[in-house]
């Protein structure tokens, strides 16, 4: 007797980013993309995915449709078996037979995570810029979503992201808008100052215009012609006014760029992952209000040395919650891509818990949080080096500091770059400048 998957709605193949984070914990984590842990999921709910027998009377022609989502599905449970070669055809022929946008969005998707899992980033970020362009894909996944790890280290993401934060056709705006939005937020008056620097632009070149011709009139001079010297004054006081309004606004849009370029890098600081003591996997967001990290990145020798020195300080460094994160040049190279996971080992994946929002709303209990600080001892490991190494190179370039030099970049509470410097830190005056966790200030930093 056949057993065929049937779906009652095909609305169930789209979610937002929240219901995967939140679908992560509740299935099997060998399941390696976001879509494949929500439809699987799906597969145990009423009256979305069901498993109905069929009896021999069955057409074979019924029992051969090939649809989309009878495609990407198909794919799915391939994919969950490591037979990414044979689930990549199948989101290919979901693609080729017409899928509605919800259909595509997901073929896409878990195509580009099949490229990514055999190294192929440049076929990853086509398939990307597709979903984010034509199939509303929230750049957020892809930078939410742990399992495409190792296709954030390559160049092809670097490039999808700057493009991603620029906007335009070739790949939509939601991106730029969501990370507008959060510039507002840090800078509230902005578009009020834009507003002014607009209206005084406009009302000096209206009076620049009426001025010009007075200015021709006083220089023919004759009866009744303007005082030429006032005139003049007039018309520089405009030409002055424009050029400085145009300067300030050109000036305001620079550090626009340079804001949301930070909030990239902000954004994909807070995704990069650390492996605690306890062999634990999370994420830099999970650490938040928790510890202060400082990043110790440079050469072998370096980075040693800095450590060494750390411990003198050890215990004043734990009470102002210090996270040691060592980041040696080179180890991103020579680490190679697992086949399972993305670039996380099987075991390491299947401690991964779930992130964003969902963690975040289930840390707020008291237990959750002792849990995690319980973990959390003095030092842990990066687990994608070359993710981290990416990061600390573009954080050079913005500070214009010469990139791989050995630095060190000391966080907040919240996730935020604190202050940076070079060589090695002077652990005693960070002690002195880092109040207790306990402390009024801490709970400002928060």
């Amino acid at each position: 007797m056949a057993m065929v998957a049937v779906s009652v709605h095909h609305q169930f193949l789209f979610f937002s980013t929240k219901s995967i984070l939140r679908s992560r914990n509740l299935t099997n984590p060998s399941c390696f993309s976001p879509y494949t842990a929500n439809i699987l999921l799906n597969s145990h709910k009423k009256n979305q995915f069901s498993f109905i027998s069929c009896s021999s009377s069955q057409t074979p022609e019924t029992a051969d449709i090939q649809t989309p989502e009878s495609c990407v599905n198909l794919g799915l449970q391939l994919f969950s078996k490591g037979k990414v070669k044979d689930a990549l055809t199948q989101f290919e022929t979901a693609l080729s037979l017409n899928p509605n946008p919800i259909e595509a969005q997901a073929a896409l998707y878990n195509k580009a995570c099949c490229h990514a899992y055999r190294g192929e980033g440049k076929k990853a970020a086509d398939c990307l810029r597709t979903a984010l362009k034509e199939y509303n894909l929230k750049f957020g996944t892809i930078l939410n979503d742990p399992d495409l790890a190792s296709f954030r280290a390559l160049p092809e993401f670097k490039e999808l992201q700057e493009e991603a934060r620029l906007g335009g056709e070739d790949i939509g705006n939601s991106f730029r808008r969501d990370l507008k939005l959060i510039s507002e937020v840090q800078a509230p008056f902005r578009g009020v100052r834009r507003f002014f620097y607009v209206a005084f632009t406009a009302a000096a070149g209206i009076s620049l215009f009426l001025t010009v011709p007075r200015l021709f009139r006083a220089i023919q001079g004759g009866d009744g012609a303007p005082d030429l010297l006032q005139t003049a004054q007039n018309a520089a006081i405009n030409i002055g006014g424009i050029v400085v309004f145009v300067a300030l606004f050109l000036w305001d849009n620079k550090k626009e760029e340079e804001q949301l370029a930070q909030i990239t890098r902000n954004e994909t600081l807070s995704r990069l992952p650390l492996r605690l003591s306890t062999n634990r996997i999370v994420e830099l967001v999970q650490l938040r209000d928790t510890v202060r990290p400082v990043i110790l990145a440079g050469k072998k020798e370096t980075v040693s040395l800095a450590l060494q020195r750390a411990e003198r300080f050890r215990t004043d460094l734990l009470k102002r919650g210090v996270l040691l994160v060592p980041v040696i040049w080179g180890e991103g190279k020579e680490t190679k891509i697992e086949k399972k996971g993305f670039g996380i080992r099987p075991k390491a994946a299947e401690a991964l818990p779930s992130i964003g929002e969902d963690f975040e709303k289930r840390t707020q209990s008291i237990s959750a949080k002792s849990k995690l600080k319980a973990e959390i001892r003095f030092k842990a490991e990066v687990v994608s080096p070359a993710e981290w190494e990416g990061w600390i190179r573009d954080q050079q370039k913005s500070e214009g500091v010469t990139v791989g030099e050995d630095v060190y970049i000391i966080l907040r509470l919240d996730g935020r770059v604190r202050r940076s410097g070079k060589g090695v830190p002077d652990w005693l005056q960070i002690v002195k400048e880092l109040p207790p966790m306990e402390a009024f200030l801490s709970k400002l930093e928060r």
